[in-house]
């Protein structure tokens, strides 16, 4: 799978996919990564990518042409679909991340300042994305979420499959209290359960622990 990330700052990309194991996918070749400098695609001086908003407000809006430009240029080599990273998008969670893992690529758009000249999104059928309700900077960040959350579900990124069928919210689970040797460490002990081998019983509390916390977190996880 290929991710294409239009942005202003590509150089946040690199301390990023540079490690783990996205990092580590992109060096083995089992995923490819490109940022690509939006300023690259203007055609003034300036290399201005934002402009005054049409019937006034504060800030400013990136243009539509540089953005368009930009997603063209990449669609030679990425024919996968485009995302915006807009705050309000459709959320991403788990069937998102799994419904963009069978793309062939992604080329991801990250809005700054105002947000984007909306016929951006309609001239490249667009599909605007949010990791959820608050506010960022610019779509960097998002966008740096949306690829590790897609990447790691793609074939050969994790080097056990099936810890991904263990994940939280693969099957609409919240998680479990997870430990570690030593088994006692300042008077707190691990649950006896998990040191007895009987791998039915531990399935079972694993599964108790997941339900109480999502009673204790109650949230749709769809909407997560």
């Amino acid at each position: 799978m290929r991710f294409d990330v239009v942005t202003i700052f590509p150089a946040m990309f690199g301390p990023v996919f540079h490690q783990g194991v996205v990092g580590r996918a992109i060096e083995r070749g089992v995923i490819g990564f490109q940022a690509h400098d939006l300023r690259e695609f203007t055609h003034d001086r300036h290399r201005q990518v934002d402009d005054m908003p049409f019937g006034g407000g504060p800030g400013m809006v990136m243009k539509p042409e540089p953005v368009i430009e930009a997603v063209e240029s990449i669609r030679a080599a990425n024919p996968g679909p485009v995302v915006l990273m807009e705050p309000w998008g459709e959320r991403l969670d788990h069937r998102v991340a799994s419904e963009l893992a069978e793309e062939a690529g992604l080329i991801i758009v990250c809005g700054r300042y105002e947000g984007i000249d909306d016929r951006v999104r309609t001239a490249l059928d667009a599909r605007e994305i949010s990791i959820g309700d608050y506010v960022l900077s610019g779509g960097e960040i998002p966008a740096m979420v949306l690829v590790d959350a897609v990447a790691r579900l793609v074939p050969g990124v994790v080097g056990d499959p099936e810890s991904l069928t263990q994940d939280s919210f693969a099957e609409e689970m919240t998680g479990w209290p997870q430990f570690t040797r030593p088994a006692e460490y300042r008077g707190m002990s691990v649950p006896d359960v998990l040191l007895s081998g009987d791998h039915a019983r531990i399935k079972q509390w694993r599964r108790q622990q997941a339900a109480q916390r999502r009673v204790s977190h109650p949230k749709e996880l769809k909407k997560t």
